[in-house]
């Protein structure tokens, strides 16, 4: 393994497209972990050279950045995925963010991440249904944590969402041959 897929191996980052709206009381947190990319910012010219490379990008399976000195380092292929999509997004004018999976949130970023009350997410990491550490006296819940409880919280709603059709579907009231027309 080869010193850049050992540094891939070890520091995971996970990109997500974000909307600003939902993070505007958390701007000065945002702020502070200063890993957001925002593609509004580009000019044109930037725009247009991000096009460029993309096409590049497409062209080219094992891509190299190739130094001032002409020195070439292969990119991993983890690292040329984000890459691209980052490029990709910011064409489009998309903010993202990158996070580390172990970058620790406070109570509130967390509660506001899944869309909740503080208290109820209090609630849920002291019935440890969500894991978390405390840094003093203040409770921190990773990155990964939070993504791993949303992923099972939504499979659990659409596992139940499944059951209620299911029922209704039993019992009959559900019509599976309606056509959209009126039945006059």
């Amino acid at each position: 393994m080869g010193i850049q897929d050992e540094i891939v191996a070890r520091v995971v980052y996970s990109v997500y497209l974000i909307d600003l709206r939902l993070w505007k009381d958390h701007v000065g947190y945002m702020k502070r972990i200063n890993h957001r990319v925002d593609g509004s910012l580009l000019t044109d010219a930037e725009r247009g050279d991000l096009k460029l490379l993309l096409d590049l990008m497409q062209k080219d399976a094992h891509p190299r950045l190739k130094g001032a000195d002409g020195t070439e380092i292969r990119i991993p292929q983890p690292i040329f995925e984000v890459l691209a999509r980052v490029a990709q997004d910011m064409r489009h004018g998309r903010a993202l963010v990158l996070i580390p999976e172990d970058e620790a949130f406070t109570t509130q970023a967390a509660a506001n991440y899944l869309g909740m009350s503080r208290q109820y997410l209090v609630k849920l990491l002291e019935e440890h249904q969500l894991p978390f550490h405390r840094v003093g006296s203040h409770r921190r819940v990773t990155f990964k944590d939070l993504r791993d409880y949303e992923s099972k919280r939504d499979a659990e709603r659409h596992a139940g969402v499944n059951r209620l059709f299911a029922r209704l579907q039993g019992e009959g009231h559900y019509d599976t041959d309606y056509t959209g027309d009126d039945a006059r």
